[in-house]
């Protein structure tokens, strides 16, 4: 594991960066990387960070009218969106879809609307996603809804979502991420995701509480250890960096070799 280094690499000095989850596990190492690189930080969570961020507000991303009401306090163009904020799978699946999924995107399309051209957004999804495209019509029939109250009523007419909200909702990041990209960046703003494996966060820790050590040991091969918030936060910023200006529409495993593994051997 190479030690990170802090500096500015990807030139986010004096840039306005909007990150979610910043209180703990990758959205906290990435809005301190961020901080450290003289970036103008504005952070979003539940809970209050320990952070010098530059604006902080508290928001429950299950609330519609929390999110809409951040999103018009951000008065400032937004340079670059990480969206960090997630619940782990034993929560209830209402709350699991709205943290993960649909509160996400409707934050998302209310700050893309005010973003300048060759800003960009980056969404935290999980390996736990990789299976999108065995249910890929089910995934474009969900994030063809266009409201938050109609991603939830489709979610309650339905047995998938209630029974593994958590993967619907990081498969539905990548389908959505591929689709709305290609008319994002009509207007300047690249869309791009990631899918880390096993990251040793809070997170990971409450899943380990309800998951056999064995299946989440197996999901940090072949590299054979758990990254830490540092190295999946780096991809971030890199993604939503003007070093990163044509890389559009991407999920990018961030999992040690994991998914490239299983698939040849599959």
């Amino acid at each position: 594991m190479i030690e990170h280094i802090s500096s500015d690499p990807y030139r986010y000095a004096g840039k306005h960066v909007v990150v979610t989850g910043c209180a703990s596990g990758i959205g906290h190492a990435a809005a301190r990387l961020l901080i450290e690189a003289g970036a103008e930080v504005h952070g979003i969570d539940w809970r209050e960070p320990d952070l010098a961020l530059a604006h902080f507000s508290k928001v429950d991303l299950r609330d519609r009218s929390a999110i809409d009401q951040v999103a018009r306090a951000i008065s400032r163009p937004v340079d670059a969106l990480l969206n960090c904020a997630g619940l782990p799978p034993m929560h209830p699946w209402a709350d699991v879809m709205k943290v993960n999924f649909i509160g996400m995107r409707h934050l998302s399309e209310a700050i893309a609307s005010t973003m300048p051209p060759g800003s960009a957004i980056v969404t935290v999804g999980s390996n736990g996603g990789a299976g999108w495209r065995q249910r890929l019509a089910e995934l474009r029939d969900f994030i063809g809804t266009t409201t938050f109250e109609d991603a939830v009523r489709w979610c309650e007419a339905r047995e998938a979502p209630q029974t593994a909200a958590y993967n619907f909702a990081k498969e539905a990041i990548v389908v959505w991420t591929l689709t709305w990209s290609a008319q994002t960046i009509a207007r300047g703003i690249r869309l791009n995701c990631t899918s880390p494996g096993a990251v040793q966060t809070p997170m990971l820790a409450a899943i380990e509480e309800v998951t056999p050590a064995g299946l989440i040991d197996a999901v940090a091969q072949p590299i054979g250890r758990r990254s830490t918030p540092e190295e999946q936060a780096d991809v971030l910023l890199m993604l939503n960096s003007q070093q990163a200006s044509y890389v559009n529409g991407v999920d990018l495993p961030v999992d040690g070799g994991f998914i490239a593994a299983r698939t040849v051997a599959d």
